[in-house]
């Protein structure tokens, strides 16, 4: 018997049947309608299609936003239109099978601690870092949710007190200083002062936007000012883990997400950072850092093995 993940996100809706052993069988992608009662439509009908060829047991979907703590309400998200939506009961009725819900960047936590990059560990800290920073924590094997439902929110401590705005509507979050966006920032700073930014300066779009393969390829060739954003952000996240182990004191740290796709050169400076920012560091236990080696799947994966568990 197999369980369906669906990972819903701003635009696009990806579902697959998974197997026990965390196996993709088969995928299907929609885009992601506006409106709440389509988006739950569009769900359902791709259970449905699933369904037609697989013996389904249990359905998981995560998704942006916050989740109450029965993991049955989502009480807000981002980039779709829902406040206090009772989701699960909604797809539940519509599908005719027990759903789990859960934080997209939970269940990508879950699914590398499961089947990725945190096999093994048993206290794991994972961060995302797209266009903010996702956190995901387990501890003894349990995934962090919180008194409310809303812990492990780990993008949005206060990193620099007065800083640059956020979207959640605090000041100096985390992710305004080490995820895909806060590298773009730095990156076109470099550029604007020229110097070493010459080369970020030419690989800018008319739109200003310095693509992520061009930067990525800078930086594997070694350029001066696409190493020196990388470093900047990598130092941000680097004393961010610092803090974090203090508080969840993991034995692994995980990093996924777009820039995580530069390996060794993010890493590096991430662990540097990191020993200058952990208390009691050379007398006490250090945690390990990887990439995280699901990509994209690894919420979709993730969530489909928490409906395994939960159903």
């Amino acid at each position: 018997m197999r369980n369906v993940g669906i990972d819903i996100g701003g635009t696009k809706i990806a579902g697959g049947v998974v197997a026990e052993d965390g196996t993709i069988m088969e995928r299907l992608r929609v885009s992601t309608p506006k409106a709440p009662a389509a988006l739950a439509d569009a769900v359902a009908e791709m259970v449905g299609a699933l369904a037609e060829r697989h013996e389904i047991h249990a359905v998981g979907v995560a998704a942006a936003g916050f989740i109450d703590a029965t993991r049955s309400v989502i009480i807000h998200a981002p980039n779709i239109d829902w406040h206090d939506e009772p989701l699960r009961a909604e797809l539940e009725q519509r599908i005719g099978r027990p759903v789990t819900l859960e934080n997209d960047a939970n269940a990508a936590g879950w699914g590398e601690y499961r089947f990725g990059a945190g096999r093994g560990s048993a206290n794991m800290t994972m961060l995302t870092l797209g266009t903010g920073v996702g956190g995901a924590v387990i501890i003894g094997g349990e995934l962090l949710i919180g008194g409310n439902g809303i812990g492990g929110e780990l993008g949005h401590i206060r990193f620099i007190r007065g800083g640059r705005p956020c979207g959640c509507g605090q000041l100096g979050c985390l992710e305004q200083y080490a995820s895909g966006r806060a590298l773009q920032r730095e990156a076109n700073e470099i550029a604007d002062a020229g110097g070493i930014g010459a080369a970020l300066a030419d690989a800018r779009t008319a739109e200003g936007v310095i693509p992520g393969a061009e930067m990525e390829r800078l930086v594997q060739a070694g350029d001066a000012g696409a190493l020196e954003a990388i470093h900047r952000v990598a130092t941000a996240l680097g004393e961010a883990c610092g803090e974090f182990q203090a508080v969840l004191d993991p034995d692994l740290f995980v990093i996924g997400g777009g820039v995580a796709s530069l390996g060794d050169r993010l890493l590096e400076p991430v662990k540097a950072a990191y020993a200058t920012a952990l208390p009691g560091h050379g007398a006490r236990p250090v945690a390990s850092f990887a990439i995280a080696t699901l990509g994209n799947d690894a919420g979709l994966i993730g969530v489909a093995d928490l409906a395994h568990i939960r159903g």
